[in-house]
């Protein structure tokens, strides 16, 4: 039990020290205490220890908890997430339930670690991931979504309102708005991604980087 708390108290410190190191904003620790991702990543801890015992009710509650308390940063308590993970102005983020997310990575506020539809979901062998994994030290901007069972290289950069739904290599920088979807069996090239936004996106192949 002393063990556990002292784990605990390392981590909470450690998540402390991270916002204070990345965030300019800050001018003393104690400010950190007010940020929404804090509260949300804390009660998901507790959560997902609750997850891995089978006690799903009760870990869902506690998740609804954490979603209430941070403005809506909704993080399934059966997500598996490592040291010093950041999101920055925590609104809106999204992490389904079988998200791999490595260390010291970042997120900006309304980024979606999704599935790619239930259609596809349906399809797939029981306990199969449907959703992202994140390799450590990976950067998401600000409106961008990771779709799907795809695995993001470490220290790779995904731009602001970016579309993910393909595997990318260590180091890969996806630019804002960009597209990278599964390459295609035809020739090789990209699929087209429908979308209603009147930004103008591009599409990368999927192991495209700069």
């Amino acid at each position: 039990m002393r063990r556990t708390v002292r784990t605990a108290l390392r981590r909470a410190r450690e998540d402390v020290q991270v916002v204070c190191d990345k965030d300019p904003a800050v001018t003393n620790p104690l400010e950190v205490l007010l940020y929404p991702h804090v509260h949300a990543l804390w009660l998901y801890r507790a959560a997902h220890s609750l997850y891995i015992r089978d006690h799903r009710v009760a870990a869902r509650a506690i998740s609804m908890m954490g979603r209430f308390i941070s403005g809506g940063i909704d993080i399934h308590p059966g997500a598996r997430i490592g040291r010093r993970l950041f999101i920055d102005h925590g609104c809106g983020v999204v992490i389904g339930e079988t998200v791999c997310i490595g260390d010291d990575v970042m997120l900006y506020h309304l980024v979606t670690l999704g599935s790619v539809g239930w259609w596809h979901d349906a399809t797939r062998e029981p306990g199969a991931r449907r959703h992202p994994t994140l390799g450590d030290g990976v950067v998401v901007g600000t409106g961008a979504c990771v779709l799907g069972p795809v695995e993001i290289g470490p220290d790779s950069m995904i731009g602001a309102k970016a579309v993910v739904m393909a595997s990318l290599p260590v180091k890969s920088r996806v630019r804002p708005g960009q597209i990278v979807n599964r390459t295609a069996e035809n020739g090789g090239q990209p699929h087209p991604v429908p979308t209603a936004t009147p930004l103008p996106l591009r599409v990368a192949n999927q192991h495209s980087s700069e």
